[in-house]
């Protein structure tokens, strides 16, 4: 018995040694390197808040919103508890986006780290699932506005949309049965994107790191103890400190003060409006007119992730040789913080104009200005 134990420890500490101690990292690592690290964190952090939150939470809608402002009033540090579960979400966000756009600035995504790269956006994809879901369990009108719009869109799908649409509700309508699915869902999905994760993290060990310069580093390595923890360290306490600011002093900074508002079917909100980090694509989905149009788009805009590595016909991996891509991608970028603020416009000219515009660029530059710059940089290779 003694000996089964101790070879099951010994196996433990091998697969800590060769994962986080002595993993061999590339020389040249930027901090921009420390956002993985840090969305592993903010994944931590939502699940103990969530289980804790579980514990006083009531999904009924005659309950619901009284349960969050009791554990607000009432339960030990409960509104620490709340505040750090809500805006957790949002930090959550911010270091994923910077993950992506750094995935996308050095070329992460190409072979071979094509399926790192889609393990990746499978992982966003549960996050934003994970995280609608969550914004309707306060019950208020933003929550059930939000879920009632959001919901509806699946009617769209050809054939199976209206029973797709039934399932979620449980009935005819947004109501208890909903409320149930969503918490159910809610509690759960997290761990799926944990087990996503620890699978991402083995996929991007199989490979090693990427580095700035986009070149095979095999040669030139060190282990990540005691060298990079230290700039993940860092990292770290730079991003408690924007987090504890935003905490202690902004908590309802990124929130929407209507869900403060019980929710009342029988009055709609004069602007219904997602949270901070489903913004662009919301914007996407409203320029296009059509209703199956706008889901597909909205849908396809972040599909068309998972085709990026297979779709890019460029050699060279990092911006850093490539100084179209370079600046061309500092205007996708632009255009990616341009869709976030018409998403919380109103439909109205020009933002229905600008969101149409931004939203053809979006999938110009994904589908096309990508795979032909590639093919274009090949050419200027050859004849120089």
């Amino acid at each position: 018995m003694s000996s089964h134990f101790r070879w099951n420890k010994d196996y433990v500490l091998a697969i800590v040694d060769n994962h986080i101690i002595d993993y061999p990292s590339p020389i040249n690592l930027s901090y921009a390197w420390s956002f993985g690290a840090l969305a592993g964190i903010c994944l931590v952090i939502q699940i103990v808040t969530g289980i804790f939150l579980a514990m006083h939470y009531t999904p009924h809608v005659d309950l619901a919103f009284s349960s969050v402002e009791h554990i607000m009033r009432d339960v030990n540090s409960g509104w620490l508890i709340r505040y750090m579960h809500a805006n957790g979400a949002s930090m959550f966000f911010i270091v994923v986006y910077s993950h992506i756009f750094r995935g996308l600035y050095y070329g992460s995504y190409m072979t071979p780290r094509e399926h790192l790269w889609c393990s990746g956006v499978v992982i966003f994809l549960l996050m934003m699932a994970t995280a609608f879901m969550g914004y309707v369990l306060p019950w208020g009108q933003m929550s059930f506005w939000g879920a009632t719009v959001i919901t509806n869109l699946f009617s769209a799908i050809p054939i199976v949309g209206p029973s797709i649409v039934d399932w979620l509700w449980g009935g005819f309508c947004v109501d208890n049965a909903t409320l149930n699915r969503f918490f159910s869902l809610h509690f759960v999905l997290p761990f799926a994107i944990a087990g996503l994760v620890i699978a991402h993290i083995a996929l991007l060990h199989k490979d090693g790191s990427n580095n700035p310069l986009g070149i095979n580093s095999t040669t030139d390595k060190i282990s990540f103890y005691p060298y990079f923890y230290v700039k993940d360290l860092f990292s770290l306490m730079c991003f408690i400190l924007f987090f504890s600011i935003i905490l202690f002093y902004y908590p309802n900074l990124l929130g929407h003060p209507d869900n403060y508002i019980p929710a009342n079917p029988m009055s709609t909100p004069a602007h219904i409006v997602p949270e901070w980090y489903f913004l662009p694509f919301y914007a996407i989905l409203r320029s296009i007119p059509d209703k199956l149009g706008g889901v597909a788009a909205m849908g396809g805009a972040i599909v068309i992730l998972l085709f990026l590595p297979f779709i890019n016909t460029s050699e060279v991996r990092s911006s850093t040789f490539r100084p179209i891509f370079r600046k061309s991608f500092w205007f996708f970028f632009a255009n990616f913080l341009l869709l976030g603020w018409i998403g919380q416009e109103v439909v109205e000219h020009p933002y229905v104009l600008i969101g149409q515009i931004g939203t053809a660029f979006y999938f110009f530059y994904i589908l096309l200005f990508i795979p032909a710059l590639g093919l274009i940089e090949k050419q200027l290779m050859k004849s120089s």
